[in-house]
């Protein structure tokens, strides 16, 4: 006969070295748990101390501080009558570990440290932490005295919790991406309960792919299966998007929200745990803790069966409109700031962060009108007002957030117009500079010094006068920025500064098509891991979820960045064109380079099959050789890229995500070489065919 358990997981937000603020969330969960009259309480990984604490782990100040908040738990009343699961780092003879920490009525019941580190991507846990690999070992482990006076020593190892109606197994977000998960042979062992502690990030497209592991988990061999997951910006560029869930022999029961402004969410269930036996065991079988607990009460006959759900995956345009939304609030009301500032050029990438900060404000207005005090008290701190009370996301945007166009004689009326009208949409408080007179006050030194005055390559002048001259207007619009955003709300006689924000999509980044230190360099920016073609889709989307016409005509307009002269008035510059390829080609190429490793030769060899039926192999070596040489000579600028929002797997983000040199032999002697060779065979080839 089954019996019925009362469960919750977490998804909290947590923030790097905000001991706190961290204690107060983890106490908040608890209560909510115990509320829902749960008997286990599940949280994120490293929760203690939050998970992006980075080289902070190799302070002892962030060990000991995470012990003083274990120990805050410990004695809380809060924590009574619960077995309490938290997350911290806890060093063992001189060896940093990832820990899961299981309590009870004040005692620690087990330590188990985290076997499978993340190390790839945007991790480096093997940086600061050591697997544990001594499987099925259960050692008697110090602890400070300071922690828990009625322990001297406590279980530390790879082991699970038996109590006296089920036994429950730890799985540490890694693990589960593992091929040899260690639920597959605790499944097996009788362990019917599986708990997952995690920090896994959004990523566009990857919610269905953890989804599909935590319900395979439980598929074959049945149990329950618990998913913890911090949620927010805890200091640096990825967001942890939540997810809480429960799954019940592999059908998802409980939901939490993926995208939330809440800093505390908690998923319970209340469901009949089928018992679980074991099919064979290892040589060496689990160790098992033994607890003097039941989850179940022996009288409660009311057995109900589990219900499942469908899992609402959100769409590539919704996760844009909320990921990159939840970030950007989360940064802007830990950063102290009063809004945000954006250079808006009436183009698709300063028109999408327009879009998505439109998008919080939404986001924010609901939640307040939901009853979040929470969100209430943070918007009122970051206007500077302790009775004002958003009613609509339009009258929120002319609190928090400044556009403005920065017009120079190569700008088109077109451009400036679609820029306005979108403001105005948006509720954004605009406005309109000219940065001629900046730009010919520069050039005005230049030419005291030099006796020179450079020219446009239109005015007959030089590519490098021409590029300079690009330059210098997309620089002095930076220096702008900064300088509004400083003082724009000082003019208004309003307290704070705003953030800047940039507009750079993750495909210019790939290439460097953008200035070194111009207006895409900025505070933070939400769209630099996104595509433009998603962008595109995203702005299609905002047309009819936020009712912002004025993004047909940005859509239809061709990409440019308008730093030459205009032809008759109409702009003689675009995008494509400066850069020798599409934004879709770009986009292949990207995956192709970091998801699928490829270098020059290989890259040439994937897309000559990929791309026949549009080009012959020349054109494909032709755009290859293109590609590389740009990136090659412009990834310096990616050593001083504006932190951004992490969204696709093929991001050239170097500071984290993509470890590459930025000093290259530009011309790819060897392997253009190997190009050519192939390029000429296969040429010959479809001579002889013909």
């Amino acid at each position: 006969m089954g019996r019925k358990v009362t469960l919750a997981t977490c998804s909290l937000n947590q923030w790097a070295l905000d001991f706190e603020g961290n204690l107060e969330r983890i106490l908040k969960s608890i209560e909510i748990a115990k509320a829902h009259g749960a008997k286990y309480r599940l949280g994120p990984e490293l929760e203690i101390c939050g998970y992006g604490c980075a080289d902070h782990f190799y302070e002892s100040d962030t060990l000991l501080h995470s012990f003083q908040v274990l120990r805050k738990l410990l004695e809380s009343a809060v924590t009574q009558d619960i077995i309490c699961d938290v997350g911290m780092p806890i060093m063992h003879h001189n060896v940093r570990y990832n820990c899961r920490v299981l309590f009870l009525n004040r005692k620690i019941l087990l330590i188990r440290p985290k076997m499978v580190m993340a190390n790839h991507g945007n991790y480096r846990e093997l940086r600061w932490f050591s697997p544990w690999n001594q499987l099925r070992l259960r050692l008697s482990v110090f602890i400070p005295l300071f922690v828990c006076v009625h322990q001297v020593t406590v279980p530390f190892g790879d082991c699970v919790l038996s109590t006296k109606d089920t036994c429950i197994g730890t799985e540490i977000c890694e693990e589960l991406w593992n091929p040899r998960s260690p639920h597959i042979q605790m499944g097996l062992e009788g362990v019917e309960i599986f708990t997952n502690s995690s920090a896994s990030h959004h990523e566009l497209r990857k919610a269905d792919q953890r989804v599909n592991l935590i319900k395979s988990a439980t598929t074959k061999s049945g149990g329950i299966y618990l998913y913890a997951n911090q949620r927010g910006c805890d200091g640096d560029r990825v967001y942890y998007d939540g997810c809480a869930m429960v799954v019940i022999n592999g059908d998802i029961v409980a939901q939490g929200a993926q995208f939330s402004l809440n800093d505390v969410v908690c998923t319970d269930m209340e469901r009949a745990v089928a018992l679980n036996c074991a099919q064979e065991r290892e040589p060496k079988p689990c160790h098992r803790v033994k607890v003097d607990f039941s989850f179940s009460s022996g009288d409660d006959i009311f057995l109900p069966t589990h219900q499942p759900i469908t899992w609402h995956f959100h769409t590539p345009e919704e996760e844009i409109s909320l990921g990159p939304a939840c970030w950007l609030w989360d940064y802007l009301r830990r950063s102290g700031q009063a809004g945000f500032l954006l250079p808006l050029s009436g183009g698709v990438d300063s028109s999408s962060t327009a879009c998505i900060v439109h998008s919080m404000c939404t986001l924010l207005c609901q939640a307040v009108k939901d009853g979040n005090g929470q969100v209430l008290e943070d918007v009122r701190r970051v206007v500077g007002d302790d009775s004002y009370h958003p009613q609509h996301p339009g009258e929120l945007c002319a609190r928090i957030f400044t556009t403005c166009y920065m017009a120079s004689e190569n700008s088109s009326e077109d451009t400036c117009s679609r820029a306005r009208e979108l403001a105005n949409q948006i509720g954004s408080t605009h406005m309109n500079i000219n940065i001629d007179m900046a730009v010919k006050g520069i050039l005005g030194i230049f030419s005291v010094v030099t006796g020179r005055w450079p020219q446009f390559r239109a005015n007959g002048g030089s590519h490098r006068e021409n590029l300079a001259l690009q330059n210098v207007q997309a620089r002095v619009r930076m220096v702008l920025a900064y300088l509004f955003a400083q003082l724009s709300l000082w003019a208004r006689g309003k307290p704070g500064g705003l953030l800047v924000l940039g507009s750079a999509n993750v495909d210019e980044s790939l290439t460097g098509y953008f200035t070194k230190y111009d207006c895409s360099s900025a505070d933070i920016n939400p769209i630099g891991g996104i595509s433009k073609e998603d962008l595109k889709s995203f702005l299609l989307y905002c047309v009819e979820q936020f009712q912002l016409p004025a993004l047909r005509s940005i859509l239809s307009a061709p990409p440019t960045a308008e730093l030459e002269p205009l032809t008759d008035g109409q702009v003689s510059q675009t995008d494509e064109a400066d850069m020798g390829m599409t934004y879709t080609e770009l986009s292949v190429i990207g995956r192709l380079r970091k998801i699928s490793k490829c270098g020059p030769f290989s890259m040439f060899c994937k897309l000559i099959h990929m791309w026949k039926d549009a080009l012959s192999p020349t054109e494909v070596a032709q755009k290859v050789k293109h590609f590389f040489r740009m990136y090659s000579m412009n990834r310096h600028k990616m050593t001083t890229v504006t932190p951004s929002y992490h969204a696709e797997s093929y991001s050239p983000d170097d500071n984290r995500f993509d470890l590459r040199p930025f000093l290259y032999n530009t011309r790819w002697t060897w392997q253009f070489r190997c190009i050519d060779q192939v390029d000429n065979s296969v040429d010959i080839l479809y001579s002889n065919e013909l």
